[in-house]
């Protein structure tokens, strides 16, 4: 009896503040270093994605989208699946112009 007397009187829950994200500073211009490393680093990778290249270099979503546009343009990389919400490019080896 005495411990259904006590059911109110426990601790009072205490809620959390929410889940915090970390604010991201990505740039949203291209600096010289930066330019230059993307330039060396991009037509490398096997799978090149927006977001893959936004967490490399720190750079913002526009900004990723229209350099890789611009390196395809070039025929530096080559676009595999490109809709509206995912683009994926890789690496142009050689010169295969999808003769299959």
């Amino acid at each position: 009896m005495a411990a259904a007397m006590a059911g109110g009187k426990g601790k009072k829950k205490k809620w959390s503040k929410g889940k915090s994200r970390d604010k991201v500073d990505n740039k949203v211009l291209f600096s010289k270093e930066q330019l230059n490393r993307f330039n060396d680093e991009v037509p490398k990778m096997k799978l090149i994605t927006v977001s893959a290249v936004v967490e490399k270099l720190k750079i913002s979503g526009g900004l990723a989208r229209r350099a890789l546009n611009e390196m395809a343009e070039e025929g530096t990389i080559r676009a595999v699946c490109v809709s509206r919400a995912q683009r994926i490019y890789t690496r142009n080896i050689g010169d295969d112009d999808d003769d299959e």
